[in-house]
Order: C-alpha cells, then structure tokens, then sequence
C-alpha cells in the first residue's frame, strides 16, 4: 500500500537515512537533513570564519532567539512575539515555574504528573527548594486524578502533552480549561508533540509551554529549547534575569530592567551554531503542514500497532500506547520483560529504535521521513529475534551510558 501522503516523499529524499537502517527514533533524536547541513557550513565557513564579530549585526545573529521563536509559534499555533528559541527546556520550565508562581500569587502550590519526565519534576522540586515551603509546595499526582482534583488553591499545573514512557496524548483543551476556570495556570511541556501534533496553543488559551528542538524538529544533538508565554502573561514577571533579557543590553547598566514583552525571558547569549541549524530544520516544515504530518503519523502508528497484533510472534506483546488516534502521540511503546536486551538486539540488525525502564521499548515515529516500509522490517526484525531468542546472548545485554 502507497504512502497516505506522497508529498512527504522530496523532503524525505533530503534527510541523511542510511539504506542499511530503519531509524525510529526521531521522538528522542531526529535525522539530519541537507538544509541543515548546509546552513551550518554557511555559518561557520562564511558568517563566522570570515565575517567574524561583525556576524551579530550583519547575520542578524542578536535575532536569533526571536525569529526561531517565531518560526516555531507557526507549528505550535501561537503568534509572533509569543516564543522564544533560547537555553534548554530544563532551564525554560524553570523560568515558567517561577513566572506563574509570581503572575498567581499570592498562590504557592504546583501540581504535577507524577509520570511527569523527571526534570520537568526536579525542576517542580528545585523551584520548592530555593523559595522555601512557604512560598512553594510541589504535589505531583497520577494524571487520572487531575480529572477531579480541586484546583482552586493552585498557582499552576504542569503536564506533558504526550507521556515520553506510553505515547499517551493528554486532552490539552480541556484540562487547560477547567485549571483556569479554577485560576490555575498551566505548563504544558511539548517535547514529544511539537511537529507531530497540532497543540494550537493560543486557540486553546493557553498560559505557558516548553519544547525542545533536537526530536522531531530535527534540529540536531542539544540543539536548543523554546518556550511559549502568552502575551498576557508576558509582562507580569521578571524570571531569571540575564543580560540577554536586559531593556538595553549594551548599556551594561549595573541593575537588571526587564525588556518589554517575552524578550524579558532571555538569559545569556545563545549558541548561534545551533541556532542556525534549528532554524535550519525548522525552514523543512514550509514545505507542508502539521494537518499533514498529523495524518501521517497517525496512519505509521496504527499500522504499527495493527501489524503487530497481527503478527502471530508480536501479537501477545503488550503496548502501552492507546489504540485510539485522538489518545496517542507519534510513538508506539512496548512492554517486554526483556526489553532492554531485545532493544539492543534490533539497533544491532539496523532497526533503530530505543529503551525506557524498566522495559519500555519505544518505536518513535517522525512523519517527515518515516514510511510503512519501515514498519514492515521494524516487525519483520523483532518477531525473527523474539523467535530466534537471539537477544538472550550476554553482548545484548551491556549497557553503555545512554540507553
């Protein structure tokens, strides 16, 4: 069966994917493409090897944080001025914290999932930590309890739009509504959903948001993070001042005043290598439509999940990831006993996939570049080494520092 959108197929032509391997795994580390590569050539060779400082004014390499930002607003559903590209998600959801903390005081209380990916709780954590248990309290609760949790002493919720462990899509518009109608704000953390699932951030009213840039936005290894504060929220804090969110930075005054609107959000000078190369990956999206890249993600996943459960080896395999489209993001995750041995064994026969504990195996699926062919070979391999028993071999089962 062809492809559900053969207009994906040039830009797929462009990404660097070795014919020898199935990679799934854009939701942790996404494929470099020639635009990439390019750009970031241009920057070090001409911009920086010959322009040198004068880059910042010529290149406009100042701007970078703003106009990435407002490259990622178009995918993410938020207008320009209302993200910014800049620091890592980590540090971003920090400053969140700490903005909506001082935008709802006088509340104090955070609430989080308790399936949260751990920074976005050490974060939650370290924000209770320094401010002290008057000034803030951090509760992280089972997802499934938000539904009736009393959020009328919250100064703000943070979630995962897509749960990295099961794939498992969150109802963004309506837990974003009933937090607010109870003045909560709320934090959602994109990682998984951006460029993969339509957030429309601003046609759901929503507070605040973080992200990355190196998964499916293909931006490359620790490219940057971004963050979305709506405009409303903009002007009410000033998180974790920098030189960088100064007024006037070049007037090197000796006391810190905020710059208007989410510039006051920066901290320090950003990485313009890695800025143009985000930027870079970002130019890819141009070329369709997250409607687009939805249905397609949507279509590899089911088919993923269909041919496994049809798979007289596979069919008895556990997935994590809902069955039903409007439940899941753009991963299918599998419980296996012996997932991390398994998991090694098909990276070793070329299919990339990879390992969450304590025996999640995630097949990531990037709707730039994945095709059903993939998953035909991705399945085809796993149920020839359940059957083999091959991953039982001791070399499967040595761990090296990232899994």
């Amino acid at each position: 069966m062809a492809d559900a959108n053969e207009a994906l197929a040039s830009i797929r032509a462009g990404f660097h994917l070795s014919p020898e391997r199935i990679y799934l795994d854009g939701n942790s580390l996404g494929a470099l493409h020639d635009t990439v590569r390019r750009r970031v050539a241009t920057v070090v060779n001409d911009q920086w090897g010959k322009d040198l400082i004068a880059g910042w004014n010529d290149h406009n390499w100042i701007g970078q944080p703003s106009a990435v930002g407002d490259r990622i607003a178009q995918l993410i559903g938020a207008g320009p001025g209302e993200v910014l590209c800049c620091d890592n998600l980590s540090i971003n959801l920090f400053k969140c914290l700490t903005a909506a903390l001082e935008v709802n005081a006088p509340r104090t209380r955070i609430v989080t999932e308790a399936g949260h990916f751990p920074t976005d709780n050490y974060m939650a954590e370290g924000v209770a930590q320094l401010l002290g248990n008057r000034r803030c309290q951090v509760d992280a609760v089972p997802v499934e309890a938000l539904s009736t949790l009393d959020f009328s002493d919250v100064a703000a919720v943070s979630l995962s739009h897509v749960n990295f462990r099961t794939g498992t899509l969150r109802d963004l518009p309506g837990i974003t509504a009933r937090a607010q109608a109870a003045g909560a704000l709320v934090i959602w953390d994109l990682a998984h959903s951006a460029g993969v699932v339509e957030t429309a951030l601003n046609r759901h009213n929503a507070d605040m948001a973080v992200g990355c840039t190196y998964k499916f936005l293909n931006g490359g290894p620790g490219s940057p993070g971004f963050l979305y504060i709506a405009k409303r929220h903009q002007g009410a804090s000033n998180p974790l001042p920098g030189w960088m969110g100064h007024a006037d930075r070049f007037a090197f005054e000796p006391s810190y005043r905020p710059a208007p609107g989410i510039s006051r959000f920066l901290t320090g000078t950003q990485s313009v290598i890695a800025m143009a190369a985000a930027e870079a990956a970002l130019s890819i999206f141009e070329s369709t439509a997250i409607t687009t890249l939805r249905q397609h993600s949507l279509m590899l996943t089911q088919y993923l999940m269909d041919q496994l459960a049809n798979h007289p080896v596979t069919r008895d395999i556990h997935c994590l990831t809902p069955y039903q489209a409007h439940e899941r993001g753009s991963q299918v995750s599998l419980r296996l006993e012996d997932g991390f041995p398994i998991s090694q064994a098909l990276i070793d026969r070329g299919v990339i996939v990879d390992f969450r504990e304590p025996d999640i195996i995630r097949f990531g699926i990037a709707p730039l570049y994945n095709q059903r062919s993939d998953i035909d070979v991705a399945v085809a391999t796993l149920a020839d080494i359940l059957r083999s028993g091959i991953y039982r071999e001791e070399r499967f089962s040595k761990r090296g520092t990232v899994t």
